[in-house]
């Protein structure tokens, strides 16, 4: 079967938090993705990170799971950490 996205784990994506913890992690994340991206674009930020421009749109709608790689190259891209601290959520 497959599993919930991170969007499925929320009554309202990004804005209610999750209860479930992998889901609030990837819903934090997206938030921070979000500040981070300002008002840049998200084409432009996906071609600084090295990224497909739906993968990031897919992390900010929670519509995908965000994998390693991709949290790195963002948080590079950004010059910003993405990667909820513990304890704050």
């Amino acid at each position: 079967s497959q599993r919930p996205t991170p969007a499925d784990l929320t009554p309202s994506w990004p804005d209610s938090p999750s209860s479930d913890v992998a889901g609030e992690v990837a819903r934090q994340l997206a938030l921070r993705v979000r500040q981070g991206i300002g008002g840049h674009s998200v084409r432009g930020v996906a071609d600084i990170a090295g990224l497909d421009e739906g993968t990031l749109r897919n992390v900010l709608s929670g519509a995908r799971w965000p994998d390693l790689r991709t949290i790195a190259l963002l948080e590079e891209a950004l010059d910003t950490p993405l990667w909820p601290v513990r304890g704050s959520r």
